[in-house]
């Protein structure tokens, strides 16, 4: 592969109208549009079956959109997909290795198919391994790595090329919950690598606030909100009610609407209203239910998530 792309001036992504249907019509993208600039972590929130990995597969070249445009680093996805390929790397949800391979032979491997000189491939290699732990195990076959030792060697692969972006599609999922967090630490550390930036696909809550600039929430096939994780959830105010009734839900809920100490964002899941308080106190929702004589069996008072961001905008649950 040749080295000699550098990157176009503009963002490091731009999407725009990007769709994706399969056959039999199922509709996995829907017409999205972004962009992430460099050195930017971008997430894209949401559930399995949301379009997320679709939406990777389409940026990485290994899933030919329907429609619309994707661009890295200037470089259509489509028309230049060898120029976006070199300009990018990619960790995909299910582990690719080779697991007869050393964990230092899939590295040398990587260096050449991205023609990676001998001495930088060494230099870089060094350091990906001491910053990931990978030290003890660099010389084993992969077969007899963990879970999380995989997942580091994979990352630890995909920067020894220096991309300017880096896809992460749900980087996290299948680990315990110690290496999880311990990965989640190195994942936080990237973004000083050169104004690298990074894409990152998760269900998990904690993921995106944690390592996301900003957060695209996608819900079956479209992005229904962008914004910073911050933002977001300012959305909800500071805090909400949560209220499980015995009675008809959505008759509280019209109630509480009735009497202006409920807004359009409140919201009703099952037996339980999630109710923003915004300029209310938590005390005048208990009354305002009290007056209406609906029965409650439990009562909080929280901060919202970004969970609660999903269920309004969508009316469904982020978790997996």
């Amino acid at each position: 592969m040749p080295t000699d792309r550098i990157a176009r001036p503009g963002p490091a992504i731009e999407v725009a109208g990007l769709r994706k249907t399969y056959a039999g019509g199922v509709e996995a993208v829907r017409g999205i549009d972004f962009t992430v600039q460099p050195g930017e972590v971008f997430g894209l929130l949401g559930p399995n079956g949301a379009g997320k990995s679709t939406t990777i597969g389409m940026l990485t070249t290994t899933i030919v959109p329907t429609g619309g445009v994707a661009r890295l680093a200037g470089y259509d996805v489509v028309r230049e997909p060898l120029a976006a390929r070199q300009v990018s790397s990619v960790v995909f949800q299910e582990a690719v290795v080779d697991r007869g391979l050393t964990g230092r032979a899939h590295l040398d491997l990587h260096a050449r198919l991205w023609s990676v000189d001998a001495g930088t491939a060494r230099r870089r290699g060094a350091d990906l391994i001491e910053a990931f732990g990978l030290g003890d195990v660099i010389d084993r076959t992969v077969a007899g790595y963990s879970g999380g030792q995989r997942r580091r060697l994979e990352i630890a692969r995909a920067l020894l090329s220096d991309p300017q972006v880096l896809f992460l599609d749900e980087p996290t999922v299948g680990l315990d919950t110690r290496i999880r967090y311990e990965l989640l630490d190195l994942v936080g550390g990237l973004r000083s690598r050169n104004e690298m930036t990074t894409l990152l696909t998760t269900h998990y809550l904690d993921e995106a606030e944690r390592l996301c600039d900003r957060v695209a929430v996608v819900h079956a096939g479209a992005i229904v909100a962008l914004d910073t994780p911050a933002r977001l959830l300012a959305r909800l105010g500071a805090e909400i009610v949560e209220v499980r009734v015995t009675g008809d839900p959505h008759a509280a809920l019209a109630g509480l609407r009735q009497h202006g100490l409920a807004s359009d964002d409140a919201f009703a899941i099952g037996a339980t209203l999630t109710i923003p308080l915004h300029e209310h106190q938590s005390q005048a929702i208990l009354d305002g239910l009290a007056a209406a004589q609906l029965g409650t069996s439990s009562v909080a008072v929280r901060k919202p998530t970004l969970d609660d961001v999903y269920l309004q905008l969508t009316g469904d649950s982020l978790a997996a």
